[in-house]
């Protein structure tokens, strides 16, 4: 219910007051809808200052470093609960009780296995074929598996196909990697826990016995914690406008990850170690750091400092903390590890990177974990994408379950032509 309003005049001429709406939490916004029976549209390129939509899932307060998910600060959801708890708060809005949790992790361990067929689809793949590319056109085709159990009216059905995503990525993940490397595709197993299974299909052959290692598996169930949402993303309001289609969830869900995709937004870490390479030694931290401070050089330090989040992330300090647990039980001796911890040094010490906020952000350290795992930079995204689908699929969700949603359709700022008349072809 609007409580003020705002009034729109134009050349001292009133056109007409706009409701301002209150939230629980965040900027109040301005009611445009009537606008444009006005005759005027708002011009929001980046949609900086827009709201697209109304959700109750994820709230950010990048000035002040706050990142809820329903509520629940997101160190408290890293360090106290797993990742498949977390995927539940998301989906349902509350924190399971004890038989609600088992309840929910049974469904999604019952449903990590794959149809054999989609096996072949990986066949049709060049050898050379980008991990993420695989994984796009995998998941958009799950749809014509469950082809009976598509009615996005179905609340039972979108809450199926919720769990079936949730709990196939892990195994079309690793499926993908596996045939990136001309290793046999590795079943999931049940007996073990969602980060722990994934590392399995990662890493075991048949030849030898994989053990996966307490330490590195909660690491992986903290990045995928930390990566699952992030309110309205690129990726994820490109899962809205899908959706908003009438799409159904596997096409949704392809969509996201092509967004994601985009070095601008789901590259960051990818971005973090190829400027570890670029770096290369220890003994060349001093000038990088140096073309860090030059403004008129074009060098960035990646992973410092985040676009949402003006102070800290709060992501990184928990990943911080896992970061050095992960390096210091594999005891790798890495010269590139070496410059980031280097680099982390600098930034958390040196006036210049604390006055300016440059703080080691939360890509920066889960490209370090990554890398230290034995995950190669071009399945970086791919894991950002296996986190990050319950968070889409929350979304979807939430949209459909909305009174009133209409199909997406942004409007434009005009600047072609206009009334020019059309030579036929033999005439010109």
């Amino acid at each position: 219910m609007a409580e003020s309003k705002a009034t729109l005049s134009i050349d001292g001429n009133v056109v007409t007051d706009l409701p301002i709406l209150k939230g629980t939490a965040g900027f109040d916004v301005i009611d445009i809808r009537t606008l444009g029976s006005k005759g005027y549209f708002t011009y929001d390129p980046g949609f900086l200052a827009t709201a697209s939509c109304e959700s109750a899932i994820t709230f950010i307060d990048g000035g002040k470093g706050v990142l809820q998910h329903r509520g629940y600060a997101i160190d408290d959801l890293a360090k106290k609960a797993d990742y498949l708890e977390v995927c539940y708060i998301l989906l349902n809005g509350d924190a399971p009780t004890k038989s609600q949790y088992d309840a929910f992790k049974k469904i999604i361990t019952n449903h990590t296995m794959v149809h054999e067929k989609l096996a072949h689809f990986f066949q049709g793949f060049l050898p050379d074929a980008h991990p993420m590319a695989m994984v796009c056109a995998v998941v958009g085709a799950l749809s014509s598996f469950y082809h009976s159990d598509l009615d996005i009216d179905d609340q039972a059905q979108r809450t199926r196909s919720a769990h079936r995503l949730i709990a196939k990525m892990p195994t079309i993940a690793a499926m993908a990697y596996k045939y990136s490397i001309g290793q046999p595709f590795v079943y999931p197993r049940n007996d073990l826990s969602y980060a722990e299974n994934f590392l399995h299909m990662m890493f075991s052959v048949p030849a030898e016995e994989y053990k996966v290692s307490p330490t590195i598996a909660s690491a992986m169930d903290r990045i995928f914690t930390l990566h699952a949402d992030h309110e309205q993303n690129a990726s994820t309001s490109t899962v809205r406008l899908a959706g908003s289609s009438g799409a159904n969830p596997y096409a949704c869900i392809a969509a996201g990850v092509a967004s994601l995709w985009g070095p601008a937004h789901g590259g960051a870490n990818e971005a973090c170690l190829t400027m570890l390479e670029e770096i290369g030694t220890l003994d060349r931290v001093d000038e990088y750091v140096a073309k860090a401070k030059d403004k008129s050089d074009s060098f960035r330090l990646m992973g410092f400092g985040h676009r949402v989040y003006k102070n800290f992330d709060p992501r990184a300090t928990v990943m911080r903390e896992t970061c050095h647990e992960v390096l210091s039980e594999l005891g790798i001796k890495d010269p590139l590890l070496d410059v980031a911890m280097a680099l982390e040094k600098v930034a958390l010490e040196d006036p210049y990177f604390i006055e300016k906020k440059l703080y080691p952000n939360v890509d920066f350290y889960s490209g370090i974990i990554l890398k230290a795992i034995g995950i190669p930079t071009s399945m970086f995204t791919v894991i950002f994408a296996m986190s990050r689908t319950v968070g889409w699929i929350s979304h979807w969700d939430e949209m459909l379950s909305q009174p009133g949603q209409k199909i997406g359709r942004p409007r434009q700022k005009y600047t072609g032509e206009i009334d020019r008349k059309f030579i036929p072809l033999k005439d010109r």
